[in-house]
């Protein structure tokens, strides 16, 4: 960034309120919950590759501190996960003032629990196992 750039970012900033991202941060921007490793890794592979910017974390208690951070426009969360569990964590997001209206898909293995899981408050649920083209489908179209 050159620095008239950065003066009038910060100008504008303080005079009117406005907040400046570089491009880079124009991606939608999803953060993924879940304790499996080999999970995380495939659903950050999948959406960097549909040009969305990923965060991710297996430790539930640092979601809404990332919410803050990173500031997603959807958050992924696994159901069953150590510490607070992912309808929890849905649950802190959708009665949250600020963070209320961003969409939440609930991963779940448990199928025939899918009445308890919305009660959570989430957007969607994607059952495990679940397929790569169901999981794009749905950010999709909660994201847009």
């Amino acid at each position: 960034m050159l620095v008239t750039e950065l003066f009038l970012s910060q100008s504008l900033q303080s005079l009117f309120g406005i907040k400046l991202y570089p491009v880079r941060q124009m991606l939608k921007r999803v953060l993924v919950l879940d304790d499996n490793q080999d999970i995380l890794d495939v659903v950050h592979e999948t959406l960097s590759y549909e040009k969305f910017e990923v965060k991710s974390t297996a430790d539930s208690n640092k979601v809404m501190a990332l919410v803050k951070e990173f500031d997603p426009h959807l958050i992924l969360l696994d159901y069953r996960v150590a510490g607070i569990n992912g309808g929890e964590v849905c649950q802190q997001i959708k009665s949250h003032p600020e963070f209320n209206d961003i969409p939440v898909i609930i991963f779940s293995a448990y199928i025939n629990h899918q009445d308890e899981i919305l009660a959570y408050g989430c957007d969607a649920i994607i059952n495990k196992p679940f397929d790569l083209a169901e999981l794009i489908d749905k950010v999709n179209n909660l994201i847009n």
